[in-house]
């Protein structure tokens, strides 16, 4: 007989010890869930959330109004404080009513148990579910305090309209913080779980308030506060403030952007973006007005600020709904003549000036390449930098790239930021390969910061929900270009908007200079497929790109108009209200007043910057026959 009851000790004493070591082994069980991330802009608004289709706000107990902690236990659990995860005694009476029914009929699940249930399982009632349950809490209880699991429980179950833990059910019900909820707009909340299709006040206000009632006389409360919260009928929103998100397309750029930093975007997160909600929607509306309804064209646009390289804004398409594809940091077009610039800085290091001359005349390069002037126009004698930029002559670029060696736009490219892989060929002068709207926009920004680099900064800091900072964005900006060669080549870019900078082709942006209030700088740029706008003030930097998805030639002549109308429509409702500024000289330069069609200082000419030593010495004059600067010893023989 002892030996028997020694048997049974020592099975016991192993039952204990197997299922202790089983509970703790393992470590504390990961309660992680899937949280909402809030995305700020720059002015501290909510400008849009993501999530996986449980819209959860992850707060802490204390910040969560007493009358809801009253109002759960009170209903749910009111030996939560006591227990040790199971209910024994609620146990054994669900029991006896599942065997009447022969059936799992009634639930005696803990607080702890429906936290197991949210973070583990499923709903489904089966005793298979209610045994992993049962463990699940046990493990839970092992290793997580009551206050821990109390606000696990309020932070993961369901309220019903996709709202999941308080603070969403708070936001969505009553528009406010859970931390703020009265008692009788407590009881309500606690009434939903049970059955959020049945007692949730949109679905059935009477058996809500059946409820609510139900709970308010189960709380705590002195008996002037339940007769005050028995009689406060609570007023119900039924929607979540700010839930459209108003900027996808640079939503979409910046959680891109959160991925390479290396955060998980459904772990709960704050982040502040860089974001200017009146710059977006000026994008969106310029956009939306320059191009007419029905139309099939496409358009991406880009701003930044060109002192912090923060992207104020950024629309991908016409449509997020219609199309998620964003065109701004996906789509690699053509950028035409928006290379010009690049190739024009890279000649002003290597002894060009606004007045160093290349004849604009029908050439072939190489025995194989003829490009052409836009409608076939040429000045048939030696042009300035200044005329040829203004009027975007194709011959001069060509000509300046062949000198160059096409491998120093490509390097020059790299060092303002662009990525894509440029074709050292001769017509990469004229945009052949491919970049993004947004390392344009970049590469401009760089132009207009004076020559300082800085990669496009859409995330300023990352924080959790406790308010921790995760992520600080730190400045890095770069003197990468000569500041005073920069301002040489900002002035050239005011050339555009100006019809008397030539004689012999319409400057690309004299029909746009009516509707600008400000100077400008910029650059227009086409192909047969894309039309683009770039151009800057002082303070901001935008770039326009307009085509088909598909590459489709654009033939209308309506359609190859509109990267200007947008970037000028955008650029002036942004800048509107504010003085015109005015672009910064270094000092070194001097300005002269310039005969563009010689070349020479001249009184009224049009006023060019000049490094000191370069400025022009003859004073007005005929145009002489020589029509290329000889600063290259050994020119080709396409130069003759």
């Amino acid at each position: 007989m002892k030996k028997w009851l020694i048997a049974i000790l020592v099975s016991v004493v192993g039952a204990a010890l197997i299922f202790f070591y089983a509970l703790y082994a393992a470590g504390p069980p990961d309660v992680t869930v899937p949280r909402s991330t809030l995305f700020y802009a720059a002015d501290g608004t909510k400008s849009a959330e993501t999530h996986t289709g449980e819209k959860r706000y992850w707060v802490k107990l204390n910040d969560i109004s007493p009358h809801v902690i009253d109002a759960v236990i009170s209903i749910e659990d009111k030996q939560f404080y006591k227990h040790f995860g199971l209910d024994p005694k609620r146990i054994a009476g669900a029991a006896l009513a599942d065997i009447k029914a022969m059936a799992k009929v009634q639930g005696a699940s803990t607080i702890t148990q429906q936290y197991a249930r949210n973070v583990f399982l499923t709903h489904d009632k089966t005793w298979t579910r209610k045994l992993k349950e049962a463990w699940q809490a046990l493990r839970i209880e092992a290793f997580y305090s009551k206050e821990e699991i109390l606000e696990g429980y309020l932070n993961t179950v369901y309220f019903g309209h996709g709202a999941y833990g308080i603070e969403a059910a708070s936001q969505f019900y009553f528009d406010k913080s859970a931390d703020a909820l009265t008692a009788s707009e407590a009881a309500l909340l606690a009434a939903i779980p049970k059955g959020p299709s049945i007692y949730s006040p949109l679905a059935s206000r009477e058996k809500s308030e059946e409820r609510r009632r139900l709970i308010l006389s189960e709380m705590n409360l002195p008996k002037n506060e339940y007769e005050e919260a028995i009689a406060e009928i609570p007023n119900v929103t039924g929607e979540f403030a700010n839930s459209e998100n108003e900027a996808p397309y640079f939503i979409d750029a910046v959680r891109a952007e959160l991925e390479s930093l290396g955060f998980r975007e459904q772990s709960g997160l704050k982040v502040y973006t860089t974001l200017n909600p009146s710059h977006q929607k000026a994008a969106d509306e310029a956009i939306a007005e320059g191009i007419m309804d029905g139309a099939s064209v496409q358009s991406a646009l880009v701003s930044i600020d060109p002192d912090t390289h923060y992207v104020t804004a950024l629309s991908g398409g016409r449509n997020y709904a219609e199309s998620p594809f964003n065109r701004a940091i996906q789509a690699f077009r053509q950028p035409g003549s928006l290379m010009k610039p690049f190739l024009y800085y890279e000649a002003l290091e290597n002894g060009f000036t606004p007045t160093t001359k290349r004849k604009s005349e029908p050439t072939t390069f190489n025995a194989a390449y003829s490009p052409k002037n836009f409608n076939s126009q040429y000045a048939e004698r030696g042009v300035t930098m200044a005329e040829a930029l203004a009027v975007s002559d194709n011959i001069y670029a060509v000509k300046t790239n062949m000198l160059l060696g096409p491998e120093t736009l490509v390097n020059t490219m790299k060092q303002f930021g662009v990525t894509s892989e440029l074709e050292a060929v001769p017509s990469l002068a004229l945009g052949t390969s491919g970049m993004t709207v947004l390392e344009t926009a970049n590469a401009y920004a760089t132009i207009a910061s004076g020559g300082m680099y800085e990669r496009p900064v859409f995330i300023t800091k990352v924080e959790n929900m406790d308010g921790a900072v995760l992520y600080k964005y730190k400045k890095q900006h770069e003197q990468r270009f000569d500041e005073k060669k920069v301002a040489v080549l900002t002035r050239l870019m005011t050339g555009m908007f100006d019809e008397t900078m030539s004689d012999y082709a319409t400057p690309t942006g004299a029909a746009m200079a009516p509707s600008l209030t400000r100077p400008y700088a910029g650059k227009s740029g086409s192909t047969p497929y894309d039309y683009w706008m770039a151009g800057f003030t002082p303070s901001l930097t935008s770039v326009v790109w307009t085509g088909y998805d598909d590459g489709a030639e654009i033939t209308k002549t309506e359609d190859r108009s509109r990267a200007k109308v947008i970037w000028a429509q955008y650029m002036e409702k942004v800048h509107a209200g504010r003085q015109p500024e005015v672009f910064t000289r270094p000092r070194g330069l001097i300005e002269v007043e310039v005969d563009i069609k010689t070349g020479t200082a001249c009184s009224e000419g049009h006023k060019l910057l000049f490094e000191r030593g370069t400025e022009p010495t003859k004073e007005c004059q005929q145009a002489d026959e020589q029509t290329e600067d000889m600063l290259f010893p050994e020119l080709p023989e396409w130069f003759r």
